[in-house]
């Protein structure tokens, strides 16, 4: 679906914007008045167009906290989030620009003001990890042993982004634990810890930090991966038997399945990076001169994976592959794929194909508004269709 712009990515990114507002997270008009200042390609109009949006809505909720209004502080902080988050999103290239650090805390602060004001039941929780914490939001649902969702990101979001999916979850009497792992959000920019792909180490302490809560029913705990967590949360849930159930939205069996050359196999491209990874280099980055989505994608890449130039980065994602662990993974699985998915296409296919789970495809199109990335634009379909499986799967 292109809104706005001609550019795949910069389009993309606005739906992103766009669909947030079901969750009182964006206004369309200030998102589209927003994007018709922004020069078409050019990273630096966006994250200039955005963080001045940010920070004008980031002082309309300063106005009115001192004024008393609550309600409307509360709101204008959640719109101001995303707007800082969005602003934040091209400056990956650079990761010691300061702007990364002061937007990136910016829409942190202004979300944990937006969750107090408006009065959304959250409990902020560090969850122990590998001599660290990773930052969560525990969304309690009224009543006590109530089953939980975990809902986490994938290859670029943050911890905000996921607050619609809590909603959707606590509204139907769900809890849910929303966090951030290693390549996420906070903790790959103040913690400095990069992508694994051994995932289970990450959703093993997120299990264990819930099952120990007294209101968690530990049989009815669900983890849901979004995007690139498409391909985390299965590889968890290979190793993690705790799960009652998982959902890739969307899947994903080989991060670089579809990102092999034509007429490459894997086997001849992982030679090529290893072996020649100067031509590889210039490949991409030549790649990446003319292409908006190349260029980001190597640039948060290297970024997320600590990764040294972008043949550095594709030789780590073959570690990404779900191939030789996806016959152990056995809870029931919602696998999710759209019309027009540019990420990982093909995918979630040959994911639904390899497992040997209990297992349900669910197809999301472009004539419901619901045929891009992860269902962009249609959260509440998304919602809707998504959390019907988890209750007949998890509660028949």
């Amino acid at each position: 679906m292109k809104i706005q712009f001609n550019d795949a990515a910069f389009s993309f990114q606005l739906l992103r914007v766009l669909g947030s507002a079901a969750s009182r997270q964006a206004d369309v008009g200030e998102a589209l008045a927003t994007a018709q200042r922004i020069r078409e390609g050019d990273f630096e109009s966006w994250a200039t167009e955005w963080s001045r949006t940010a920070a004008r809505v980031e002082a309309i909720a300063e106005t009115c906290v001192k004024a008393g209004r609550r309600v409307s502080a509360g709101e204008a902080y959640l719109r101001a989030t995303n707007y800082f988050r969005a602003a934040e999103f091209f400056l990956h290239g650079t990761p010691s620009d300061p702007r990364v650090q002061e937007l990136s805390g910016r829409s942190g602060w202004c979300f944990r003001e937006g969750l107090r004001l408006c009065e959304i039941p959250h409990q902020f929780v560090d969850i122990p990890y590998e001599g660290t914490t990773l930052p969560g939001i525990f969304y309690p649902a009224s009543g006590d042993r109530r089953p939980t969702l975990i809902a986490q990101t994938g290859f670029d979001g943050t911890i905000d982004g996921l607050m619609h999916w809590a909603l959707a979850a606590t509204r139907r009497g769900w809890h849910c634990l929303t966090f951030e792992g290693p390549g996420q959000g906070r903790v790959i920019r103040t913690q400095n810890l990069p992508f694994r792909p051994d995932w289970e180490h990450v959703i093993s302490p997120v299990v264990d930090a819930l099952v120990a809560r007294p209101d968690v029913d530990a049989s009815r705990v669900v983890l849901l991966g979004v995007s690139f967590g498409g391909y985390l949360a299965p590889r968890a849930a290979a190793f993690e038997k705790r799960l009652a159930a998982c959902i890739a939205n969307g899947g994903v069996l080989d991060f670089s399945g579809s990102r092999l050359p034509p007429g490459m196999t894997r086997e001849q491209f992982a030679t090529a990076v290893r072996e020649h990874p100067d031509r590889v280099n210039t490949g991409m980055r030549k790649l990446a001169e003319s292409n908006t989505a190349a260029r980001w994608s190597q640039e948060n890449g290297m970024y997320t994976f600590h990764a040294s130039s972008p043949a550095n980065w594709v030789g780590k994602l073959l570690d990404y592959d779900l191939t030789p662990v996806v016959e152990q993974i056995t809870c029931p699985m919602l696998v999710i794929d759209v019309e027009h998915e540019d990420n990982f296409p093909g995918e979630a296919r040959k994911l639904y194909d390899a497992l040997s789970c209990p297992k349900t495809w669910l197809f999301f199109s472009e004539e419901e508004g619901a045929g891009d990335h992860c269902q962009t634009g249609s959260p509440t379909l998304a919602q809707q269709r998504i959390f019907d499986w988890i209750e007949e799967t998890v509660d028949s």
